[in-house]
């Protein structure tokens, strides 16, 4: 059945931060949540997460209301992995992933270090690769190392849906792709909010675009991620072509246009000996370069009005 958003609004005092949200997710889906800073992407995770409460709508989890739970049983079912995770303690690895076991606890101050818990801890870190680091300080991590504790950590709440908050931010290329890969291979029901349109477009089975707190297109990313769309959210030019290997959507976009500059003087010379002296030495394009701001050499800037080569303009 999935997870089923139903017209989910919220506000804070008279602002409205999302507006009627309705979409249906599909059970063991990767879904990436998109849209410009301040669209409503968080908000919509904590919403989804039980952590607030919307104005108007519901959240609906394989047909079962969320918000009619308590919060542990909504922590049994759902895992959040929010931006700012970190423990606010040195941990080690293991005991990091054990903290995923509190919803399980057998009472309200009951412990959740027992054998059971180790396990399901054990397993958590094997799932993402990480059994080596179980010994290991969260400290002396790196980014993408602790990014992948707090997934097995998510993980051993044994949730069935997985919600996580840009969790590619500030992790490499090769980290990033390895976390979403890993996401994928899970099997779990999962929203991600995002914001590298082609990582959503490479690693997501469907997108829900927010722009100011409404959802403005929902699909597959080749439904979702076109030039019209993204123009419309982004205010951005661009083009789609075709992944060369996977075959999804790629967004290759425009440059900005620049913004004019007024030319700048410069004392020395841009000549260079072969093509680039050729380049240099074009009264034309050394023209468009001086209107458009572009450092040239005094040289140049006396051949424009006498391009003889022969002509000494050193004096």
């Amino acid at each position: 059945m999935g997870v089923r958003l139903d017209r989910v609004s919220f506000r804070i005092g008279g602002t409205a931060i999302l507006d009627g949200v309705s979409a249906q997710l599909p059970t063991g889906s990767v879904t990436g949540l998109l849209g410009p800073n301040g669209a409503g992407k968080s908000t919509l995770l904590r919403l989804i997460a039980g952590l607030d409460t919307p104005a108007g709508g519901q959240v609906e989890l394989d047909g079962t209301a969320l918000h009619g739970l308590t919060r542990r049983e909504t922590a049994r079912r759902v895992a959040l992995l929010e931006q700012s995770a970190a423990p606010s303690v040195d941990l080690s690895v293991r005991e990091v992933v054990l903290l995923g076991r509190i919803p399980h606890r057998s009472r309200l101050l009951g412990g959740f270090g027992g054998e059971d818990d180790h396990r399901v801890a054990e397993e958590s870190l094997a799932l993402v690769g990480g059994s080596a680091l179980a010994a290991r300080l969260w400290h002396t991590l790196s980014g993408g190392e602790q990014q992948r504790v707090q997934i097995a950590r998510a993980l051993a709440q044994r949730p069935s849906l997985l919600l996580l908050d840009e969790p590619t931010n500030h992790l490499d290329v090769s980290a990033q792709l390895g976390l979403l890969g890993q996401v994928r291979s899970l099997g779990l029901t999962a929203i991600m909010a995002l914001h590298d349109l082609n990582l959503a477009a490479a690693y997501c089975d469907r997108i829900l675009l927010l722009h100011r707190g409404r959802l403005v297109a929902a699909g597959t990313p080749a439904e979702v991620l076109v030039p019209e769309t993204i123009a419309q959210v982004y205010g951005v030019d661009c083009d789609i072509v075709a992944h060369p290997r996977g075959g999804h959507p790629v967004i290759v976009f425009s440059p900005a246009a620049e913004e004019p500059h007024p030319p700048v003087e410069f004392d020395g010379d841009f000549r260079s000996s072969g093509a680039g002296e050729a380049k240099n030495r074009n009264p034309e394009q050394n023209l468009r370069r001086i209107r458009r701001g572009r450092l040239v050499g005094r040289a140049v800037r006396a051949e424009l009005a006498d391009p003889d080569p022969t002509k000494d303009v050193s004096a």
